[in-house]
Formats: structure tokens, sequence, C-alpha cells
């Protein structure tokens, strides 16, 4: 988000499509997730020409040739360090990065966690589809244990990477989760948008070739009120339509489901969701689903500075008293020469 974005005008859905094919394999779950932000843009009320959506490389990282803004398509895992330069440049741009599982968190990861350390002014969208759509198939850093593919084909024994978990780790101060086709989405990018400093959202998207319904068992409408807890700030958390609820164990020091009878979740110990609260945060992350719900929605949001504010004041500081003259420079008596090893004094 940019609180010095200055709106130049109302805008539409049709503001922010552009003339581009688009090349995603019909039923993709990324088709759900553009449409989702295109529809999102003109509420959060920012500007085309002030924005810029860069990515990486990856079926996600075609993102930028579909929205009618500034954007780069970068290279492999390094979408985080253009966003940075670009930031520092020019600070008023509203700059959106888009990733997957394995472009974000394999190449990508040692980037990724260290604009999320920093705390750049950006939102992050990272979709996560359990699996290298682009290359064909292989498993990814988030594919489950036993997940055969053309490089695991007898299961994958690798333990995966959880991609809130690891925006935690990395010290992120906002971190949501949603999913491609939850008519919630939108709701999870505004808050996004609306905080102020690195916004991590993790978007589980189905990739219907190569890791069809991995997100079924929760994603699925039929009894999505069972398997779903939508967290809402300052509300109590609540799922299988009121019926159920997620309190704290005070014994064992975790979350544990437990029954609301009548409606009186005060009864039964029923959390609110606070989303300052970072321990919590941690908790919900690390549910089981299957024992637990799916947290969905906003788990974590407390603001800090940025990056981008603390370099500039930092900037501004130290030329302070100073003026900016290279001819001033020039002029000290200093000559430059240019031999066969490089420029001389």
């Amino acid at each position: 988000m940019n609180e010095m974005t200055t709106i130049a005008k109302t805008t539409t859905l049709k503001d922010w499509e552009t003339d581009q094919e688009v090349r995603w394999c019909p039923g993709c779950g990324d088709y759900a997730i553009l449409k989702a932000v295109q529809r999102t843009m003109p509420e959060i009320g920012t500007a085309p020409e002030n924005t810029v959506f860069i990515s990486g490389i990856g079926c996600s990282s075609r993102f930028p040739y579909y929205m009618e803004t500034y954007g780069f398509h970068t290279i492999h895992g390094r979408a985080p360090a253009f966003a940075t330069g670009l930031k520092l440049a020019n600070p008023n741009l509203d700059i959106w990065i888009v990733t997957g599982d394995g472009d974000g968190l394999s190449i990508g990861g040692n980037h990724t966690m260290h604009l999320i350390r920093r705390n750049l002014d950006c939102q992050i969208m990272l979709f996560n589809n359990e699996i290298y759509g682009l290359t064909k198939g292989q498993y990814s850093p988030t594919s489950r244990v036993g997940t055969t593919s053309p490089s695991t084909p007898y299961g994958s024994v690798d333990r995966p990477a959880q991609p809130a978990a690891f925006a935690l780790g990395a010290g992120a101060r906002f971190v949501a989760r949603g999913f491609d086709v939850s008519k919630e989405l939108p709701n999870v990018l505004k808050a996004a948008h609306a905080h102020k400093g690195a916004a991590f959202i993790e978007i589980f998207q189905n990739c219907i070739v190569y890791n069809k319904d991995v997100f079924e068992d929760f994603a699925a409408p039929k009894g999505a009120e069972d398997r779903q807890l939508w967290l809402k700030s300052d509300e109590p958390m609540l799922f299988a339509k009121g019926t159920k609820g997620i309190a704290l164990d005070v014994d064992a020091l975790n979350l544990k489901v437990v029954d609301v009878v009548d409606g009186d979740w005060q009864a039964a110990g029923v959390i609110v969701h606070d989303v300052t609260n970072r321990s919590v945060a941690h908790m919900l992350v690390e549910m089981r689903f299957g024992e637990f719900p799916m947290a969905l929605g906003v788990l974590y949001d407390d603001p800090r500075p940025t990056f981008e504010a603390d370099v500039w004041r930092q900037n501004k500081a130290a030329a302070e008293g100073k003026t900016a003259d290279l001819q001033s420079l020039l002029k000290k008596g200093q000559t430059w020469t240019v031999t066969e090893g490089g420029p001389e004094l």
C-alpha cells in the first residue's frame, strides 16, 4: 500500500484488463485469481499508471501481461530484487509481486526471505499449487510427502515447506491465506494492500493438469463451512456454522477444536481473533488439516516502519547540509584517464 498515491480518476474492471490473450491451461486456478485482482483494483482506489506487477518464472509469472499497468516479467526467483530496486527508486509506486511455490520458495527463497525481513512496502502473492506446472509437473518445495511426479516417480520423501510459516519465520508483519475461487479472496487482497509494509498472501491454486483438485479436501464448495476457518479481526474463531470453534489448550499450550453449544462461544472458550498476536498466528498456520479446519483470511497484521522509508530517511540525513553538485567534484583537480585496465585517477 502507498499512502502517498494520488488518485487521478475512478477506474473500472476494464481499465485493468489488457488486450493480451490469457495463456493458461483451460480451468487453471490462475484465471480466477486474475479476475479477483482485476475486480479488486478499482475498489482499492489506486491508479494503473502508478501500479507495477513484477513476477519471476512459472505459470503464475505471466500475470503482468494481463494487467493494464506497468510490469516486469523477470528471471527465476528474482522478482523481490527487482521490486526492491524499483521501490527505492520511486517509493510512490504501488508494487505487487506475483510468484509461485517453486519460484518464491526454491530458487527465490532467499530473495523472498530478505524482502520480507526488510519489510519492503509491497504485496506478495504466492500462488501455491504444490507442483512445478510450467516445467511439466515436477514436485515442488510445497508438495506433500508421497507426491508422485516425473522427478519423484516413487513418491516424494521431502517434508513440505509451509509458505505462511516461512513468511512468519522471516519476520513478516502481514500474513494471509486464500484460495483461487474463493469469494473472500478480494477482501484478503484489500487487507494486504491496506497494510503498510510487506504483505504476504499465500493463495492455494488448482493446477488442473499436474495436481488437479489437490485442495478439494477444504476448497470444495460442498461442506466447506466444516473445513474452513475464515478469520475476522476481533471476531471469535468459529466454523461449522458456529457449532465449533478454536480454543487455547492451556495445558499443552496449543490450539484445540471445541464444540459450541447454543451459540455460547464464550463458555466454550473460543478465542477472539487478534491479528496482532504473532504467537497465535504461528499456531494457526501449524494447525494440521483434518484434525483442524484450514485457517484462511488475515492471520497476522502488525505494521512497522518500512525498508524504503528508513533508507530514504538515512540518505536525507547523510545529505543534510551538502550540495549535490557533480561539477564541483570534478573541479577539485582530479583527472580520470582510461587505460587498458580500466579508468584510473
